[in-house]
């Protein structure tokens, strides 16, 4: 768009002048301005070339001069600034292109936005359509370019302006479209988790919970409430095998015999020693959350799924996979798998005839199924001579008298209990129990099991024989650890069940409680106990350290056993009858019975009322009282303290009709310290007291 003068014809002015700004407004301006300099004298050759170029005549300056006034009240100061090259633009042929309008409208309004021409040069771009701008409108800037400046300030700065509010614009609405985004995905989120989808949409069991217990009985409920009491808001799904809710055990062999309900083995009362009545039950069906609203409801719950059984953990995947098919992911998994009855070989050898006579006692079927099967058959013979096994003798036993029922127990020790007490205390209790009308048989191995007609034909090693209806076999448990294989956990040689560290961790988010637990004790080595208290407090635990407890397992669990309402114990620790023991006995009173201690305590669950506490202080000093001495056979053991020691040390103790001294025997364990005189340990149980 630009030429050199030269080629238009058009000569060059002399850069060395200052030019005014009325330079090029105008013939008789350029003429007679002051400012004009050395152009005053040219005035023809720039009219000349304006009409070669297609410029303003003579007679639209002479119009324009008229309309806006005399020359000279229409100059501007001129320029201080010296000097500046200039160079003429404007191409003929292009100069017309540019600038020739066909509305005269649209040039006055292009005219209002554009600066001033500068001298001879500027002239050359008038448009017979475009008139000089008023001075209102003209530039200060720098001569020659001012313009064309102005023009370009205008359309970058619109253009900025634009560009900026563009993009304000757009970002301002991709925040509103991410601030909504986020609200509506944290909407639908809470209305998944608030309120559960609609019917027939909804899964029967959750893909997904954040904590999960295998396994329905003590230790899992006990986690279970563990863990809700850290986190009320926690989601636990508890899977059983057992068909039923979760229940304690230990009235299945106890009070649950001794009720006088004929519906007892529906309603699973019972009264306990005290004379209250509860539930088998931990708690009713309305405690629970159904299991296929445990995702949705607002403050999370306990969920029970009855009737299935894990067969397949992977612990990489956090997935554990049901008898049915049916997958679970967990966040955090609880193995409380327990245990199964043991058999006995001779019996598993039997045919199918025996196995329908006999009962593995466990679960709340198995106290039904023998409950009506001591109603209809005329003996039963039970064989261990344990916890479980002289439990069972003594209640059944009640029934002898009554209902004419023969009550038969056979073991191979030398008296009930035989692997536990001492054998002067065993000879005792087992002729407790044949005062309860049992046919104790000690020394008895059971060889072979067949049928004889509608009766069970027991032989036993030593040539005798016994005959029976039915068989309860009560020969210990077996922890159930099928599930190491599919998960890669260790199953300890010795003991069995699942090995674990001090935090009961089998793995870095797994847990094991219970019977299948075999943890290592700080002060008796690795040990695996099969007892309520024990599943209770393991339980506990396992389910602090779900949340984040990181608490070591350091406490010694008891377990105690009733031969009906008159006699029972407690004990904690290792009490194996092979260990040394140191017996102190005193004279029984009324209080001194299971009975007055469930009395005391106000339930029939006694490690219910332990805790985990033990004794502050024991001190063990000198006295002058003439120690207790041990009964001689055929007196009566009233009350007492049964020590067993290893190197000299209290390993185990035994509270026989002594009831709520267990912190002050697990504190001596603790302890470990050799004692020269346990006569004086013993009366820190107050046994002299009337």
């Amino acid at each position: 768009m630009q030429c050199v003068g030269e080629q238009c014809g058009v000569e060059v002015p002399d850069v060395r002048r200052p030019v005014s700004v009325e330079d090029g407004c105008g013939e008789q301006e350029a003429a007679t301005g002051p400012g004009a300099g050395g152009a005053a004298g040219r005035p023809r050759e720039a009219a000349a070339a304006r009409a070669q170029h297609g410029g303003a005549t003579s007679e639209t300056a002479a119009q324009r001069d008229h309309a806006e006034g005399p020359a000279e009240a229409r100059r501007l100061p001129p320029i201080a600034s010296g000097r500046w090259r200039t160079r003429a633009v404007g191409r003929c042929e292009a100069t017309g292109d540019m600038f020739r309008c066909g509305a005269g409208g649209l040039a006055r309004a292009l005219r209002s936005l554009s600066p001033a021409p500068r001298g001879r040069a500027a002239a050359v771009l008038q448009c017979h359509h475009l008139r000089c701008p008023s001075r209102s409108l003209m530039s200060s800037g720098v001569p020659g370019k001012a313009g064309s400046n102005l023009l370009l300030y205008l359309i970058v700065g619109g253009t900025v302006t634009g560009t900026g509010a563009y993009v304000y614009k757009t970002l301002q609405e991709n925040k509103e479209r991410f601030t909504s985004r986020v609200t509506t995905i944290t909407t639908r989120s809470r209305e998944k988790e608030s309120s559960p989808p609609a019917p027939g949409a909804q899964p029967e069991v959750p893909s997904h919970v954040p904590f999960l217990l295998i396994g329905g009985g003590t230790a899992a409920f006990a986690a279970a409430r563990s863990i809700r009491a850290r986190d009320p808001g926690a989601r636990v799904l508890i899977v059983s095998e057992d068909p039923a809710l979760p229940y304690m055990r230990p009235p299945l062999s106890k009070e649950l015999w001794f009720s006088d309900d004929p519906n007892v083995t529906e309603t699973l009362r019972f009264r306990q020693w005290n004379g209250k009545e509860r539930s088998i039950y931990f708690q009713p069906p309305s405690f629970y959350v159904p299991v296929r609203d445990l995702p949705y409801v607002e403050n999370g719950g306990v969920a029970v799924l009855c009737g299935k059984k894990v067969v397949h953990m992977d612990v990489r995947g956090n997935t554990v996979k049901l008898s049915d098919g049916t997958q679970i992911s967990y966040d955090k998994c609880l193995i409380a798998t327990g245990g199964s009855p043991r058999n006995l070989p001779a019996i598993e050898r039997a045919g199918k005839d025996v196995q329908q006579r006999l009962t593995l006692f466990r679960k709340i079927e198995d106290y039904k199924k023998l409950e009506k099967i001591s109603r209809e058959v005329k003996s039963i013979t039970i064989v261990g001579g344990g916890f479980l096994g002289s439990e069972l003798a003594c209640a059944l036993g009640r029934r002898a008298r009554s209902r004419g029922l023969e009550v038969i127990q056979l073991f191979p020790e030398n008296g009930n209990m035989g692997k536990v007490l001492p054998e002067y205390l065993s000879n005792w209790t087992t002729e407790k129990v044949r005062r309860e009308g049992v046919n104790v048989m000690p020394n008895a191995v059971v060889k072979s099991v067949s049928v004889s007609g509608k009766r069970l034909v027991i032989k036993l090693k030593d040539g005798r024989k016994v005959e029976t209806d039915h068989i309860v076999a009560a020969v210990g448990l077996e922890p159930n650890v099928e599930l190491a294989k599919s998960a890669g956990l260790e199953v300890d040689s010795d003991f069995g069940g699942f090995r674990v560290n001090a935090e009961l961790q089998a793995r870095s988010n797994i847990w094991v409680a219970g019977d299948a637990a075999c943890f290592y004790d700080i002060k008796l080595g690795r040990r695996r106990v099969e007892h309520h208290d024990h599943a209770v407090v393991s339980g506990r635990l396992a389910g602090e350290n779900m949340t984040g407890a990181a608490k070591p397992y350091w406490h010694q669990s008891m377990f105690w056993s009733d031969l009906g309402p008159n006699v029972g114990y407690e004990a904690i620790g290792l009490v194996d009858s092979s260990l040394p023991t140191v017996g102190v006995f005193a004279k029984a009173t009324a209080k001194d019975t299971p009975k007055s201690a469930t009395e005391q305590s106000g339930t029939g669950i006694r490690s219910e009322s332990e805790t985990e506490a033990e004794a502050s202080e024991v001190h063990v000093s000198p006295s002058s009282s003439p120690a207790p001495q041990v009964p001689k056979q055929g007196e009566d053991y009233g009350k007492g303290v049964i020590f067993y020691l290893r190197d000299k040390v209290v390993v185990g103790i035994v509270l026989w009709n002594i009831f709520n001294r267990m912190p002050i025997a697990r504190k001596i364990i603790k302890d470990g310290e050799e004692h020269d005189d346990l006569n004086e340990v013993a009366k820190l149980f107050n046994i002299h007291e009337d």
